[in-house]
C-alpha cells in the first residue's frame, strides 16, 4: 500500500500485491464478503484518494468506525491485524499495554 510518481500521469497508487490500484480494482459495491485483502485494498484505496471515507461506507454499506477498525488494525499489527478471528486477541494486548480506549 503505497503511492509512487508515474510521468505525466501523476501519482500511482500500489495495492497491497504491489500492483498499481485502480478505482475498479477495488472490492465491488455491495460486497459483504470481508476477506483480509479486501479490506486492506479498501483502506489503501481510501487513504490515496481513490475514494472517500464517506464514498467507501455508502459502496460497502460500512459505518465510518467500521473502516476506522481495520485502518487502526492495520496501524497496528499490519494486515494479520484484519483477521476477524483475532480481532479479540488483539484487544486483549492493545488493553493490557494500554492502548485501547475504553467507552467512560
Amino acid at each position: 500500500m503505497d503511492a509512487e510518481l508515474d510521468g505525466n500521469r501523476g501519482v500511482v497508487v500500489l495495492g497491497i500485491d504491489g500492483r498499481r490500484l485502480r478505482l475498479e480494482d477495488l472490492p465491488p459495491p455491495g460486497t459483504r464478503r470481508w476477506v483480509i485483502r479486501r479490506k486492506a485494498e479498501v483502506v489503501a484505496g481510501v487513504r490515496a484518494g481513490l475514494i472517500t471515507l464517506e464514498e467507501a461506507c455508502a459502496r460497502y454499506t460500512l459505518s465510518v468506525e467500521e473502516f476506522l477498525s481495520w485502518q487502526r488494525s492495520i496501524d497496528r499489527h499490519g494486515m494479520r491485524g484484519l483477521r476477524t478471528t483475532r480481532i479479540q486477541d488483539y484487544r486483549a494486548a492493545a488493553r493490557r499495554s494500554g492502548h485501547m480506549r475504553t467507552a467512560e
